[in-house]
């Protein structure tokens, strides 16, 4: 069920809009002793490019607030061409979720497979570091829709885990059982 966003003051914005996309070779200083990709050199690359697509989509300096999730499926070895592409998945008032898909090259066939993918929160802020509103999201494809319902219950989720959203408030989540 998608629930289009009200149109707002600012300019509503698309998640093709902020598509990042970093490609990018996997080095030998960049690997662990079974000559795979360190999972923290992947975190630092997932975060550069969630940063680049919070920042295009809010045209403010942003943060990283939390990495909400990340599933590392797939070793990536060395020599591998990886690409990291993120798009904002949903917008809040100061908050974006940052839906992010890693996909691996075969080094022969040139074909891509999905790898790892991650979802992180990044805060729009102003100079003096304090949050400042973020324009709306207007999903078109199917994937962007159901990626901005979801971010909708997993912001719930975590409300309610943090204690700052009674469970009988989380209208989104409830619906999921009802």
């Amino acid at each position: 069920m998608y629930l289009c966003p009200k149109i707002g003051s600012m300019q509503t914005r698309n998640p093709k809009d902020s598509r990042t996309i970093l490609t990018d070779l996997v080095l030998p200083s960049e690997t662990n002793p079974l000559n795979n990709l360190f999972g923290g050199e992947l975190l630092a690359r997932m975060d550069r490019a969630a940063s680049i697509a919070a920042r295009r989509h809010s045209r403010r300096i942003v943060v990283t607030a939390s990495v909400n999730h990340v599933a590392f499926n797939k070793v990536i070895p060395l020599g591998s061409v990886v690409t990291v592409e993120a798009a904002v998945s949903r917008a809040f008032k100061t908050s974006m979720e940052i839906f992010i898909d890693v996909w691996v090259e075969d080094r022969e066939s040139g074909q891509r497979s999905k790898a790892n993918e991650a979802i992180y929160t990044f805060v729009a802020v102003d100079e003096t570091g304090s949050p400042v509103s973020v324009p709306e999201l207007e999903p078109e494809t199917d994937l962007e829709k159901l990626r901005f319902d979801a971010a909708l219950r997993r912001k719930q989720l975590s409300l309610v885990l943090a204690g700052k959203l009674k469970p009988k408030d989380a209208t989104e989540l409830k619906a999921l059982f009802i």
